[in-house]
């Protein structure tokens, strides 16, 4: 259930930060819930949730989609030309394949592996120049920010190093490359907060939207 102070919640956030609402473990009525109190960015995680979800809501027009999980490269087909912004681009394969199936430019995030966990995507950290050097070649993909997961930890410090560590990195790519990338889409229900101190525009809210 939608919590009940939705509407002051929502105040909370700064009119600049985009609430991405990560529908993973709501249905599409719960969404509308969401849709009827002016969040209208959703972020899926799986392709075929997300095509149901998509059909369920086509009448609402002005819903912006958001793919915010792994997109394996043999489902890319199925999903890239409905979604809007693409939070997840992790490798120059799949950047072929969004070349091959996308009709128009995409904007997309690139997903950094900005701790090096062996065991999450991302481009890692330091080969995120010659990614990125590749990435400019392909006239489908609009590299609008860098997105990243933050190790959970109870210790704001960190945290705060996390995150402003992708924000020199973004800082430092535009300067590099004279290119503008606007957004970072980073933190979630228990980090937002920090992720919105250190310059987030994009905060992927889950939990939090659904509980008081």
């Amino acid at each position: 259930m939608l919590r009940k102070d939705i509407d002051e919640f929502i105040k909370t956030i700064p009119s600049d930060v985009n609430i991405v609402a990560a529908t993973k473990y709501v249905g599409a009525s719960e969404m509308m819930d969401l849709y009827n109190h002016n969040i209208k960015n959703f972020g899926e995680n799986r392709v075929d949730s997300f095509l149901t979800k998509y059909e369920e809501l086509k009448d609402a027009k002005d819903i912006s989609w958001h793919f915010i999980g792994h997109l394996q490269r043999n489902k890319c087909k199925d999903i890239i030309n409905k979604i809007d912004y693409l939070h997840s681009l992790d490798s120059l394969d799949l950047a072929k394949m969004i070349e091959k199936y996308r009709d128009n430019e995409l904007n997309t995030f690139i997903e950094v592996s900005i701790n090096l966990e062996e065991n999450k995507n991302g481009v890692d950290y330091h080969n995120i120049y010659d990614f990125v050097s590749e990435l400019l070649n392909y006239k489908k993909i609009k590299l609008v920010g860098l997105m990243m997961m933050a190790i959970k930890n109870d210790n704001d410090d960190d945290l705060d190093e996390q995150f402003n560590k992708l924000r020199i990195l973004r800082d430092d790519l535009e300067k590099k490359f004279n290119i503008s990338i606007p957004y970072l889409s980073m933190g979630m229900s228990d980090d937002y907060k920090i992720a919105i101190k250190n310059g987030a525009t994009h905060i992927r809210l889950g939990r939090i939207l659904w509980t008081n």
